[in-house]
């Protein structure tokens, strides 16, 4: 089984390095062959009326969760970028940290495939769910 090409903090540094903008907002757990798990804490900007943790707050965290699980993968590749993403809303989520368990179920040469599961910290049912594609930008021949 192919491991990843890199650590679960080389992996962090490259995140803040090139999306300084986010920078803090995401915490890479674990990385292990063709997965990761992302953690993201919950503050006031994620949080929707009613007070419970905002669609697109989710969507970002199984966003970056996916993109960790491929570059974990591949390596820095910053081009790498999302071509779907589609998510589903299973249960109103609590006012905890959001986990994101990314799972890879096919590495190629120029897509990677695979989904998102999403639950909020200490509870047992997962509240949303995303399947991913990745474009992988072609390797330099130069």
């Amino acid at each position: 089984m192919q491991q990843p090409v890199l650590t679960e903090r080389e992996l962090s540094e490259f995140l803040d390095d090139v999306f300084p903008q986010v920078r803090g907002q995401f915490v890479v757990e674990e990385l292990s062959s063709m997965r990761s798990r992302m953690r993201m804490p919950i503050a006031e900007r994620h949080l929707r009326p009613g007070g419970t943790v905002s669609g697109p707050a989710m969507f970002a965290l199984a966003d970056v969760a996916f993109y960790a699980a491929t570059l974990g993968m591949i390596g820095r590749e910053p081009l790498t970028v999302t071509t779907n993403l589609n998510i589903n809303f299973m249960r109103k989520p609590a006012l905890a940290d959001m986990i994101a368990e990314a799972r890879i179920l096919k590495l190629g040469r120029t897509l990677s495939v695979g989904d998102v599961t999403l639950w909020s910290d200490g509870k047992p049912d997962p509240v949303a769910h995303a399947t991913c594609t990745y474009a992988i930008p072609p390797k330099s021949t130069g």
